[in-house]
């Protein structure tokens, strides 16, 4: 067994990474803890492990996440320490959220740091994940009140790459509309008029080329979605919308009609706009006869098989089923909402003055919670009226997926964001998306996804709202492939290779001087086994 394995929090998106790299990966082991009471697995996890990992003289590379204090571990136990170890983020703590500047621990932060100073490699799911931990680092480290550590940035990037978190996209052909399908086989939106592509403008417009030379997109649809969506509601039964329930309005948009014909427009559905993002917390309850209901439904479905194994999923049927995942407590666990980095108000906000202007438009809201669900929620739905499609938690992986590929434009209104598997996996299902032209969003999306205010965001989909059909012919130029799977296992397994150099030795020969000065004034970096 040359891999090591190592999770303190195996659920949501850790688990996916660990399960596929166990899968993929020969000779590997696997060690972990449960996605459970997540500030105690950063702080103690080290001990466990060092009491449970058996020695092996077989043990070649180690890799964990940022969860787990590496520092800790190979301290307590030297024969690990040996060994080439590798580090991965999927979140950083130095940036990662707060209500409240007080309310952040220092020391998760801080074990961060020990984890990459001691680590040969450290990855990050993306570019934005790593420049905010690496930039921040210094205005976190003024929080000590004196004797300042200095140039850790310096120790630390060298070591620094970008590894995005590979996704296995599902085959959705089955839930894909008529008007989908054929977009996917054109691999390009093209004029009805004039057969040529044509490119939707800022303001959500259509503009024809002038040249009817110019090329089609060639970008396809397929790829990559990491994953983080939707909540659940089980104070009421889930709205599934069939074909038949759907009525004329939701009936796929009529074919083109042959060139010269003089036919009138024909009628359009209302634009479908979607908002898939996981948004849930804890906090404590007292414990009542619904909350104890509602772990015993959390318990039947961590059971069934074909449970969606996302980070939404996860972290809300934990919490029902009374664990203390984002803050230390006794007592009952229940879901409430974490409002403060998904930004549903400005999203309500701009979808109640679509409904003032009178446009045609019809959302669904994937995600919703059981107790101290924010006001603008339930206003929202009831200010919203009839242009509710679908509002709360899908009873299945292929219901959520289904609604995904019925919807025409994905919305992102997040504050923070480190990776974005929600966006994506609607991409995939052939959504237009609509994101901050912020945080990692700009180095997955092209700039023409982008907003940069709210009223930016709101001219967009008034646009889309009088031409939903502008949108239905757009092939969205993001290639999700470079996110899946198939195209990063092979880095993967480049990295834990337990033969030839470490991922270290390679940055370093790219950083130059300036690194390895700074790594001289200080030597915390080991020595891996070659």
């Amino acid at each position: 067994m040359s891999v090591l394995l190592i999770e303190a929090f195996y659920g949501g998106s850790h688990k996916q990474l660990v399960d596929m790299l166990h899968e993929n990966i020969e000779d590997s082991a696997v060690y972990t803890l449960p996605a459970k009471k997540w500030h105690w697995r950063a702080r103690t996890s080290a001990l466990y492990f060092m009491q449970n990992i058996p020695e092996s003289p077989s043990y070649r590379v180690l890799l964990a996440s940022s969860v787990l204090n590496l520092a800790e571990l190979v301290a307590l136990r030297p024969d690990l320490g040996r060994l080439r170890k590798v580090l991965y983020f999927h979140e950083n703590q130095l940036i990662y959220p707060v209500r409240k500047a007080q309310e952040r621990d220092f020391q998760y932060g801080y074990n961060q740091v020990l984890s990459c100073l001691v680590a040969d490699s450290v990855l990050f799911n993306s570019t934005f994940n790593m420049e905010s931990f690496l930039t921040s680092m210094s205005s976190f480290f003024k929080a000590i009140p004196d004797h300042r550590p200095k140039d850790l940035d310096c120790l630390i990037r060298s070591k620094c790459q970008v590894l995005h978190f590979p996704i296995r996209f599902p085959d959705v052909t089955r839930f894909l509309p008529e008007h989908k399908l054929r977009r996917r086989a054109t691999g390009s939106h093209m004029s009805c008029a004039t057969g040529v592509p044509q490119d939707i403008s800022s303001h959500g417009h259509l503009s024809v080329p002038a040249s009817s030379s110019s090329e089609a997109s060639s970008t396809s649809e397929e790829g990559p979605v990491p994953s983080e969506q939707q909540g659940a509601v089980l104070t009421q039964e889930p709205q599934r919308v069939t074909a038949d329930q759907r009525g004329p309005e939701r009936q796929q948009p009529p074919s083109c009609p042959p060139q010269g014909s003089h036919t009138g427009p024909q009628p359009q559905p209302p634009l479908h706009i979607v908002w898939p993002h996981r948004c849930f917390s804890a906090s404590t309850q007292k414990t009542s006869p619904r909350s104890a209901g509602c772990r015993s439904i959390a318990e039947f479905c961590f059971a069934r098989e074909g449970v969606h194994p996302l980070d939404y999923r996860t972290v809300l049927l934990q919490a029902l089923a009374g664990v203390a995942l984002f803050r230390d407590a006794t007592g009952p666990w229940e879901a409430v909402f974490r409002e403060h980095d998904k930004d549903p108000e400005l999203f309500f906000r701009t979808l109640l003055k679509l409904k003032e202007r009178g446009l045609r438009f019809q959302v669904s809201v994937l995600g919703e919670t059981f107790t101290d669900v924010p006001d603008i929620f339930t206003e929202a739905r009831r200010d919203l009226g009839d242009h509710v499609l679908h509002w709360g938690f899908m009873p299945s992986k292929e219901a959520y997926l289904a609604v995904l590929c019925s919807a025409d434009v994905v919305i992102s209104t997040a504050k923070h964001e480190f990776f974005g598997v929600a966006m994506l996996e609607a991409v995939h299902c052939g959504c237009y998306p609509l994101c901050p032209k912020a945080l990692v969003y700009p180095e997955i999306f092209p700039a023409e996804y982008l907003y940069s205010t709210p009223e930016q965001l709101g001219k967009r989909l008034q646009g889309f709202c009088k031409r939903p059909d502008v949108v239905r012919r757009h092939a969205v130029k993001v290639d999700t492939g470079l996110y899946s799977w198939e195209a990063l296992r092979d880095r993967f397994r480049s990295v834990l290779s337990a033969e030839g150099h470490s991922v270290t030795e390679q940055a370093q020969a790219r950083a130059g001087a300036e690194g390895s000065s700074a790594r001289g004034s200080l030597s915390l970096e080991p020595t891996g086994v070659r």
